[in-house]
């Protein structure tokens, strides 16, 4: 059975509805779902019908993508009536919106209108034949003769040739929204017998992402992003040539992300990764937790793919990805991009995503990852073709939406402003580290540099420990750990508190020096090895892990220091910034003894 089942609803549309629905004098929209890529942009115009009590929603899934994963859940979450996809055929409504092609849309009863999910339309992909159901438009045939002299040649661009759009030779879809007149441009050349139906209404993906930048700060606080550090995004497209694909040239991702971890100081960077929800969904969410089990135990955040890969854009320093949507989006908002794919068959020449590819910059995997890092960051400009292309009207697609939906419905505008949704605050998401550290330190006086990654990184120095989470992957990394942590709130019985967990640890492992309980985003307590207890809390403008605290104090106490009855300040430099530690004594740390 489908994501909608197969029992056809009764209310409020249906056999002998208007006997038990509560209120009948309304229009229908129905939103028809491909899969849950194309259901995100639906979800982006849902707030346009908000408040007026003169349209009832509805929502259908065609059922035609082979990626059906997550599309029940997203309907539980929506909460709108389902309806098969056999009963939305034979239902008059007053409006259906779609965000993609699949299915038999041509036989949907009422008027039709057609959303791009990306940035406007860009993938060359021929209409599948007769039987196949990906992402074809069921059996509908194109009309003969309906290419321009010319076109015969090229491949179908997905939206813009008359494969898609004409059904015996005449368009189907009684609105084709498109975001930039480039678009309409390309759709003269090749099916003109469409431009009438177009419709330039912006992007309301883009208008969210511009709306939300004022609180890009939050975004990546709830990402845990320190002071310093740089968000590196990564992100890929869903075909075998993408970045997290294996069908391109080389099969990268798999090497990648140890390096990154590796090479990247895990005080100076953070990294995050948005994939695209039929990678997602195709292979499962718990697979793709297993096949990215290290990078993730290293500090790789996995980006809900419908609500939060936006504000994760927002929030970004760099942007690794390929030659999907996303990527342009990253660039459009001003961030800097490296291409670690660049395929460009699949995609139209004439797109300005294929322009943009063709121009910025390459991941080259054979040199060092950190040092290319760098020399983007620093000499970033940003291109100007994809924040002109995007959208030719920023900021008012929920104005342009709106008119063009009430219109095809008959139906007068609300008074109240066309308003879309701001895009919401993420959960507090900071990264868990379980996987070792190896941690470089240089102390002078009260000034401790800490440099800490997966690896010892090339071309540093220093002295060096081990830092160890207490739910490591291998518990043999215990036993030759230095400084142990874990976190945990400050009354868990469980672990008896800090001091119990703390003298715990220094019992069970003779080699570690230094325990360490982080109790908040702040602070942590610490025990030493014959020294005490103390409580690091960060300073006046600190901002750091408090883990890196007690790695920094760990070689203060290495390298001779002693912390005074009165407590001590220290100096922890790392990722270019300075972090004053205020270090408090609790205990003498008898405790621990055996």
């Amino acid at each position: 059975m489908g994501p909608t089942g197969h029992q056809p609803i009764r209310v409020p549309v249906g056999e002998g509805s208007e006997r038990w629905a509560s209120r009948s004098s309304y229009r229908t929209v129905l939103l028809v779902v491909h899969n849950v890529t194309s259901a995100g942009r639906l979800l982006d115009v849902l707030p346009l019908f908000h408040d007026d009590f003169r349209v009832q929603l509805l929502v259908t899934s065609t059922e035609s993508s082979p990626f059906q994963g997550g599309v029940r859940e997203l309907f539980a979450e929506v909460g709108l009536p389902v309806v098969p996809w056999e009963q939305a055929l034979s239902t008059p409504v007053d409006l259906a919106i779609s965000a993609s092609f699949g299915g038999q849309l041509d036989l949907l009863q009422g008027k039709l209108t057609i959303l791009s999910h990306g940035v406007g339309y860009t993938k060359k992909m021929a209409k599948p034949g007769a039987g196949s159901r990906e992402p074809g438009a069921g059996s509908r045939e194109p009309g003969a003769g309906s290419r321009e002299p010319g076109a015969g040649s090229r491949e179908p661009t997905f939206g813009l040739s008359p494969e898609w759009l004409l059904s015996g030779g005449r368009p189907f879809v009684d609105g084709l929204v498109l975001s930039h007149p480039e678009q309409v441009a390309r759709l003269r050349q090749v099916c003109p017998e469409a431009v009438g139906a177009s419709v330039l209404a912006g992007d309301p993906c883009f208008d969210r992402m511009l709306a939300a930048r004022p609180y890009r700060d939050r975004f990546r606080r709830a990402l845990g992003v320190r002071r310093g550090q740089r968000l590196v995004v990564l992100n890929s497209t869903w075909n075998p040539e993408g970045f997290f694909g294996d069908g391109g040239d080389q099969d990268l991702l798999p090497g990648l992300l140890p390096r990154l971890a590796a090479e990247l100081p895990a005080d100076g960077y953070r990294l995050a990764a948005v994939l695209h929800p039929n990678i997602w969904h195709g292979h499962g969410p718990g697979q793709i937790r297993a096949w990215l089990d290290r990078a993730r135990r290293s500090g790789l955040s996995l980006i809900d793919p419908v609500h939060a890969w936006r504000q994760a854009l927002v929030a970004a320093d760099l942007v690794v990805g390929d030659f999907g949507a996303v990527s342009y989006y990253a660039a459009a908002l001003g961030a800097p991009v490296l291409l670690a794919a660049a395929e460009q068959d699949r995609l139209d020449p004439d797109a300005p995503l294929a322009a943009f590819v063709r121009e910025a910059p390459r991941l080259d995997v054979h040199v060092p990852l950190r040092e290319q890092v760098e020399k983007v960051l620093a000499g970033h400009r940003p291109l100007a073709g994809p924040a002109a292309f995007v959208t030719s009207a920023p900021g008012s697609s929920a104005a342009l939406l709106r008119r063009h939906f009430y219109t095809l419905m008959d139906l007068p505008e609300p008074t109240a402003p066309a308003l879309l949704e701001p895009l919401p605050l993420p959960p507090y998401d900071p990264p868990r580290r379980t996987h070792p550290l190896r941690v470089l330190t240089r102390v002078e006086g009260a000034d401790v540099v800490v440099e800490r990654s997966t690896e010892q990184p090339y071309g540093t120095g220093g002295d060096a420990h081990l830092s160890v989470h207490e739910e490591t992957r291998d518990p043999g990394d215990l036993e030759s750990a230095d400084v142990i942590v874990r976190e945990g709130p400050l009354d868990d019985p469980r672990l008896g508190g800090p001091d119990g967990w703390t003298a715990e640890v220094l019992r069970r492992h003779p080699h570690c020096s230094v325990a360490a309980y982080v109790s908040g985003p702040d602070s942590c307590t610490v025990r030493a090895a014959g020294q005490g207890v103390f409580r690091l809390t960060a300073g006046r403008d600190a901002d750091a892990d408090p883990a890196a605290y007690a790695s920094a104090f760990h070689a203060w106490l290495a390298n001779g220091g002693r912390v005074p009855t009165g407590g001590t300040t220290l100096r922890m430099h790392t990722a270019g910034e300075v972090h004053p530690v205020t270090v408090e004594v609790l205990g003498d740390g008898l405790a621990a003894q055996p």
